[in-house]
């Protein structure tokens, strides 16, 4: 990732709405599958700044959640900010044990040029008890590739059709995928496609107001996925997924 961008994402970890629907679609599609138990190990896998690795602390206190980052600088600040060992490896050769946890949650960490997606995948496998939950956020669309994927090392986004492939060819079972941030997807294929803004980061803090409306939007998409809704678009794909 680029250094700059980094620092960017880093400033706004937990505060920008967009990592706030993030930590609340992938919390909350953990605890439909199977909520964490005391003393159960979770592990972060491209924990990045630690903000995932904050509101899991939050939401499942006594579970046991570990962090995994290939970027030695990530992982410093993803300790200091959640108090939480953090692990400097890559999720394509993952230095733990054969079924040591009961849920990985890995975003936007497969899309990474540096990542073998279907190593990665099996690494996971591996790593997760019988009966553990996989939880993955990917973005949506290759159409969508923009200067902030470029700038983040991006070079693959999904459909949910292509997730469920991926998961099923790693030995995966009970895969469940549904898109969101569906309401702001327009906004976003402006952003993106017809120059609003050309050349700007899209880590930026909006105002007030707009930063209070668009999280309300993607509180309320977490919660009607948390229905059991599926969200036919959307910038993002959620995916859960159980080892056998």
């Amino acid at each position: 990732m680029e250094r700059a961008e980094y620092e960017r994402l880093a400033a706004l970890d937990r505060r920008l709405w967009w990592f706030r629907g993030l930590h609340a679609q992938m919390l909350g599609a953990l605890a439909r599958r199977r909520p964490p138990q005391a003393g159960e190990r979770i592990l972060d896998a491209g924990c990045g700044a630690g903000g995932l690795l904050v509101e899991l602390e939050g939401r499942f206190p006594e579970a046991e959640p570990l962090g995994l980052d290939i970027d030695a600088i990530a992982g410093a600040a993803a300790r200091e900010h959640s108090g939480r060992p953090v692990c400097i490896a890559s999720v394509n050769a993952l230095p733990f044990a054969e079924a040591g946890f009961s849920a990985v949650l890995s975003s936007d960490v497969l899309c990474h040029r540096a990542v073998d997606e279907a190593a990665a995948l099996r690494q996971f496998l591996r790593c997760l008890e019988p009966g553990g939950v996989l939880v993955l956020n990917l973005p949506a669309y290759r159409w969508l590739l923009s200067e902030h994927d470029m700038a983040v090392h991006n070079v693959r986004r999904y459909t949910a059709a292509r997730v469920r492939r991926l998961l099923a060819a790693a030995g995966f079972a009970g895969i469940r995928t549904s898109y969101w941030n569906t309401t702001l997807f327009p906004l976003m294929v402006l952003r993106r496609k017809l120059g609003w803004r050309k050349g700007a980061s899209d880590v930026a803090l909006l105002p007030a107001p707009v930063e209070a409306v668009f999280r309300r939007i993607v509180r309320m998409e977490a919660a009607l996925l948390g229905m059991g809704l599926r969200l036919p678009f959307g910038g993002s794909v959620l995916a859960t997924a159980v080892k056998p």
